[in-house]
């Protein structure tokens, strides 16, 4: 395998620090690229109004929260169509809200307060998305924002389960990550505080039970199985592009070794991917995990809304400076993974020291 160009290597022992436009360290022409890069964004971003920044995305997320209402009264009806059409706003609503929203919550997107940007990171990984904050906040902002596609660090290797074939995994165990998520949420918390340990799941058991309570009292749920279902349905209900989203955009992209990794702004343009724009899937998941992925890597403070505005000039400069900006469609990526599962999903994938040779 053929050596690095010494002036897209990192020799600070994998950390990163002079990848991010600090200054330091020595090298300049990186330095250079990610640094004019992030004066054209942040000169977007100044420009941009308090709606374009937060207001737009915060709206969206207060819209999933007043639709909870009509959905639990939707979901009393004896009628099959209102019953239906309650089930499709609660999942709605629910992918929104903890997908959407504890994406941003994780970054600290949806205030400038860092008060209010930890209660949010509570109130929508903990509440509504069943998962502990400190862990959530940890994996995907320390490891896989920081270690993108390096080996054994931020590899995305979270989401391979190389006992399963294709077609479980695929399109059938994603429905099970409602009730798979607190579960791993208790794993993680082995070693932490007393306090931390009983908030966790003071604040997940009370996302739940407030779900199952509002069944029951609201929507007229008559059996706690059938209440129980009614949950896991609508919490499951667009966890498959989940999983395919998150398995989509990293892997089977080049990989790095934790040595001889490429600087940031190489790191990022060689190992993200967008997917098409997707009227469903921009709403519920937000355009940072879609069609801006590649924007939301390189500067994951902006919120969804944000990404969308720099994305034009994110791609012009990049094109312009003959970097990758990798996009690929959803059923193109499926049909990859489908095709090249064992490969991408089962056995490790090849590192790649050369950027773009594997």
């Amino acid at each position: 395998m053929q050596g690095v160009p010494e002036e897209w290597t990192e020799e600070d022992g994998g950390t990163g620090e002079r990848s991010r436009g600090t200054g330091t360290g020595t090298g300049k022409g990186e330095e250079t690229l990610m640094m004019e890069l992030t004066r054209l964004v942040q000169k977007t971003v100044k420009e941009s109004s308090w709606w374009e920044r937060r207001g737009i995305d915060c709206s969206i997320l207060a819209a999933a929260f007043i639709s909870l209402p009509p959905a639990f009264l939707l979901l009393g009806s004896s009628h099959f169509l209102w019953f239906s059409a309650g089930v499709l706003l609660m999942g709605v609503a629910h992918g929104i809200i903890t997908i959407k929203g504890t994406h941003l919550a994780s970054h600290g997107a949806l205030s400038e307060s860092q008060a209010w940007a930890k209660f949010w990171a509570v109130f929508f990984i903990e509440i509504c998305g069943s998962f502990s904050a400190p862990a959530g906040v940890k994996g995907h902002i320390k490891m896989h924002h920081a270690h993108t596609n390096v080996i054994g660090l931020g590899d995305s290797s979270v989401w391979k389960v190389p006992f399963l074939s294709r077609s479980i995994y695929l399109f059938i165990a994603p429905l099970a990550v409602p009730v798979i998520t607190p579960l791993v949420a208790l794993a993680h918390l082995r070693g932490h505080s007393a306090v931390l340990v009983f908030r966790t799941v003071a604040m997940v058991t009370l996302g739940l039970y407030s779900q199952y309570w509002l069944l029951i009292n609201v929507s007229g749920f008559t059996s706690p199985l059938s209440a129980l279902l009614c949950m896991l349905v609508c919490r499951a209900m667009f966890s498959v592009p989940y999983i395919h989203v998150n398995i989509f955009q990293h892997i089977g992209l080049p990989m790095f070794s934790p040595t001889r990794r490429p600087k940031r702004i190489y790191q990022m343009t060689h190992g993200v991917l967008n997917l098409p724009r997707n009227p469903l899937l921009d709403w519920m998941f937000g355009h940072s995990l879609i069609n801006c992925h590649v924007e939301h890597h390189l500067f994951p403070f902006l919120s969804d809304n944000m990404c969308l505005k720099v994305k034009p000039v994110v791609s012009k400069y990049l094109t312009e400076k003959q970097l990758p900006y990798q996009e690929d469609g959803y059923l193109s990526r499926l049909q990859l993974f489908f095709n090249r599962y064992q490969e991408l999903m089962v056995f490790a994938p090849p590192i790649t020291e050369l950027v773009g040779v594997q």
